[in-house]
């Protein structure tokens, strides 16, 4: 094997033999290349999450490999598809059941907005009941859009400071949501 770097290494000293940095950053490194997604699927945007797992686009690449389909075994909640009014309080409870750190991500228009369904029993966006950290745009995104999001997910979770959770503007946004 030649000298191929698969990630960059976190600033920090270096020398013979060694290599000093923060913790935050390593913690960071090793969480943003091992988040289970647990996929949360209700109709087209599900099929191009499918074909983003598969061989061709392998999500697993960038540290993705396990599906969860447990919420207590999860750190990254992936909403894909239209979410009806009646569906809201139990993705609020999946979420609730996750243990933090814990990151979501609305993929597809639905997700997001409510797509072209601005209907009284359609959620317009899935951030009416719990927060949300990547948007994916499209109807229904493609792959790459996912993987895009995806990237977007890990350079959040690598940068995020280990005390983010506990601080004050996180609290709120948390009981802004009703959540404690």
């Amino acid at each position: 094997m030649s000298d191929i770097q698969l990630v960059e290494a976190p600033p920090g000293v270096e020398g013979a033999g060694f290599f000093a940095t923060s913790l935050d950053k390593v913690i960071g490194l090793a969480r943003s290349n091992s988040l289970w997604p647990l996929p949360f699927a209700t109709s087209c945007c599900g099929i191009e999450f499918m074909a983003t797992m598969a061989s061709h686009y392998d999500l697993s690449r960038f540290g993705a490999e396990r599906l969860s389909f447990s919420p207590r075994q999860a750190d990254l909640l992936m909403v894909m598809g239209t979410i009806a009014k009646k569906m809201g309080p139990v993705l609020r409870q999946v979420y609730l059941q996750m243990a933090e750190p814990r990151w979501v991500m609305a993929v597809g228009a639905c997700a997001s907005s409510g797509g072209i369904f601005d209907t009284y029993s359609v959620l317009q966006g899935i951030d009416e009941v719990i927060p949300v950290d990547v948007y994916v745009p499209g109807c229904p995104p493609r792959p790459e859009a996912i993987i895009d999001g995806f990237m977007g997910i890990q350079k959040l979770v690598q940068t995020e400071s280990l005390r983010r959770r506990n601080s004050p503007e996180y609290q709120k946004l948390l009981a802004s949501y009703g959540i404690q």
